[in-house]
C-alpha cells in the first residue's frame, strides 16, 4: 500500500511531502530512500515499492521541496537532464540531510520503540546516504555511485552503523583517482564495505532507463538486501 505523507522539518519553517509504501503486515523496519536529481519519480516510487514488498516500511522524501515541491524528472530526456543539473547545483546538502533526519525521526516513530531505520540512496543520494551515517542515528545506510564522497572522507570518524557503498568502476562522474582515495580512506574502516562493479557507469542500477544493467544492478540489490537483513532484521 502506498500513500504520501507530510513531514515537519526541525526548525518548524516548513514540511515537504514523501512517499510511502507500507508492507501487509508489521514492518520488519524502515527503509529510507534517497533521490537522485530527478526528484522522486517513478524510479524512485518503485525502489520504495520493492522494499514494502520485502516487507519494510518504505519512505522516500522529496528533498528538492524548497526548490522545485513534487519534481519528477527523466535522465533519458536531455532536457530534464540538464533541469535536474540545475537543481542539484542550487540544492543544500545540509538541509537535506536534516530532512532525511527528520525522515528517520518520523520513519521510527512508525515504527515504535526499538524500530531500526536505514537508508539508501542513488547518484546525489548516495552521498547524502554517506553524510547522514556520520551525522545521523541512522542504522545502516547504503549508497550506489555516490558522487564526491572522496570529498567526505573527514566525516568518516563519526560513523557508527554499518555503512555499504556500491562503486562502478567506469563512472564518468567519480573517476579513478577518486575512487583510489575512497578505498584509501574507507577499506580499514571497521563499519564501512565498498563493492567495486568492473565495466559498469555511473546510475548502473535504475531501475528504469537506458542507463541500466541488468546483471549488476541485480548484483548491487541482493547485496543491499542481504545488508539490510542482516543489519535491520
Amino acid at each position: 500500500m502506498s500513500a504520501t505523507i507530510t513531514i515537519e522539518t526541525f526548525d518548524h519553517t516548513g514540511s515537504f511531502k514523501a512517499y510511502v509504501a507500507e508492507p501487509a503486515g508489521t514492518p520488519r523496519a524502515a527503509i529510507v530512500v534517497i533521490q537522485e536529481i530527478f526528484g522522486v519519480n517513478a524510479g524512485m516510487r518503485r525502489r520504495c515499492d520493492l522494499w514494502g514488498e520485502a516487507g519494510y516500511l518504505a519512505i522516500a522524501p522529496d528533498l528538492f521541496w524548497r526548490l522545485e515541491p513534487g519534481v519528477e524528472l527523466d535522465p533519458d530526456i536531455p532536457d530534464q537532464f540538464q533541469r535536474a543539473l540545475g537543481l542539484m547545483g542550487k540544492f543544500d546538502q545540509d538541509k537535506g540531510v536534516a530532512d532525511i533526519e527528520a525522515t528517520i525521526r518520523a520513519a521510527r516513530a512508525k515504527l515504535g520503540e526499538g524500530g531500526k531505520v536505514g537508508a539508501v540512496g542513488y547518484c546525489l543520494g548516495g552521498r547524502l546516504a554517506f553524510m547522514t551515517a556520520a551525522r545521523t542515528d541512522v542504522d545502516a545506510s547504503v549508497g550506489y555511485y555516490g558522487v564526491g564522497i572522496d570529498g567526505l572522507l573527514g566525516e568518516k570518524h563519526a560513523i557508527a552503523h554499518p555503512v555499504l557503498l556500491h562503486v562502478p568502476q567506469e563512472d564518468h562522474f567519480v573517476d579513478k583517482a577518486a575512487q583510489q582515495r575512497m578505498h584509501a580512506g574507507l577499506d580499514d574502516h571497521a563499519k564501512v564495505r565498498l563493492f567495486d562493479y568492473p565495466g559498469l557507469d555511473h546510475g548502473f542500477a535504475t531501475e528504469f532507463g537506458k542507463r541500466r544493467d541488468d546483471a549488476g544492478a541485480t548484483l548491487a540489490d541482493q547485496r543491499t538486501a542481504e545488508f539490510f537483513a542482516a543489519n535491520l532484521g
